[in-house]
């Protein structure tokens, strides 16, 4: 079946099971393959698609307005788009911010990403929640030739999301240090000059806002690849090491970060904490199991129970996998869960600074309902050094 507007269409949405989206093409031309997931969030389009926990994804806004604030280089997540594609039911209009610096149609195509609008957004986040997240070619030509069974066999084709590291495609190539804290009126991006804890972050698709709230939690950031070691991380002589968010199958990426997180592990008095994909892995450190889901986890309005104190928070989240909350093994706790589906959302190991959440706490949907979190990370390592 095919859901065609009534202007001539310059782009192609193909589903693995045959469906057909056409539409209006803007920023790339081209063919994309990738999962196609939907985000609910009403604002951060542009952190969205910069976000590297989106590699080898195509993301549909369910929020129709996307592209009316423009964009600007200060709420990139990482230098350039990683999700592969962006499929909107609106053609994005001239932007109205005083902050931007470009129109959201002209970056995506500086940077080589494919979008479609004019798509019936909500007619296709059905299809996504009742299906699963599905295999999907997205198609840009501004001559509107599409080769219909070949898109859908490119799909098909795709190898999915199971089973893939992709981590090692978007961490850092080299270490580098870290000080820029959050944005604040009336300053912007200031430095952190008197940090308190020395902290080493392994990236595996680090967002950069993470690494801004680590420094205005009065933390010294080293980051380190996703390949580094446990001796390369105890090098730096850390108080704490965090685990950042990332893209793929934790299983796979685990594969070689599971090994060296359990090393991490014996020093028994050294905090850790991890974040979605650092979450996830964490709990395959210690002996749990992850699981794909269904459609996944992507937007800025999900309350999140912590069970230690009851409170609820509205928070950001962006995964398709999950940690098994029934495979956690004897004293580790499951500390917060999703009031969506119960699914699991935080850990903690008992009687040890380590714990770990699903979601994204440097995020602000809430706005800053989940920021104790980096700041229950400096306790720890303000307690583990005066014990």
């Amino acid at each position: 079946m095919a859901d065609t507007p009534d202007s001539h269409p310059t782009a192609c949405l193909a589903l693995a099971d045959g469906t057909v989206f056409y539409g209006r093409g803007f920023g790339a031309t081209g063919v994309t393959v990738a999962e196609l997931c939907f985000n609910t969030a009403m604002t951060g389009y542009q952190e969205i698609m910069t976000d590297p926990s989106y590699a080898g994804q195509i993301v549909t806004f369910t929020f129709p307005h996307i592209g009316n604030t423009g964009v600007t280089p200060e709420d990139d997540e990482t230098a350039n788009p990683v999700a592969e594609g962006m499929v909107v039911k609106w053609d994005p209009t001239t932007p109205s911010s005083w902050r931007a610096t470009q129109d959201l149609a002209s970056w995506l195509a500086a940077r080589g990403r494919i979008a479609i609008g004019g798509i019936d957004t909500r007619r296709l986040t059905r299809a996504i929640r009742q299906q699963g997240a599905p295999h999907a070619a997205l198609a840009h030509d501004p001559h509107g030739n599409f080769d219909v069974e070949a898109l859908v066999s490119k799909a098909r084709a795709f190898a999915g999301l199971e089973g893939m590291d992709l981590a090692k495609d978007v961490t850092c190539a080299q270490s580098y240090r870290w000080d820029e804290m959050r944005w604040a009126w009336p300053d912007g991006y200031t430095r952190q000059t008197n940090p308190r804890f020395k902290v080493v972050a392994v990236d595996y698709g680090a967002k950069r806002n993470i690494l801004r709230c680590l420094a205005s939690a009065g933390c010294d950031v080293t980051v380190l690849p996703a390949t580094a070691t446990a001796q390369e991380v105890l090098a730096h002589n850390p108080d704490g090491v965090f685990l950042s968010n990332g893209p793929g199958d934790p299983a796979a990426t685990g594969v070689y970060a599971v090994p060296m997180i359990r090393e991490i592990l014996d020093q028994k008095d050294l905090p850790v904490f991890g974040i979605c994909l650092g979450h996830q892995m964490l709990a395959l450190a210690l002996g749990a199991q992850t699981i794909k889901m269904n459609h996944g986890h992507h937007g800025a309005n999900h309350p999140v129970k912590d069970q230690e104190t009851g409170k609820v928070e509205i928070t950001s989240m962006n995964h398709g996998f999950a940690v098994d909350s029934q495979t956690l093994p004897k004293g580790v706790s499951e500390t917060h869960i999703s009031l969506f589906d119960g699914s699991n959302c935080g850990i903690r190991v008992a009687g040890r600074p380590v714990f770990s959440v699903q979601y994204h706490p440097e995020a602000s949907p809430g706005p800053q309902d989940s920021f104790y979190l980096f700041e229950r990370f400096t306790k720890s390592m303000a307690d583990a050094a005066n014990p």
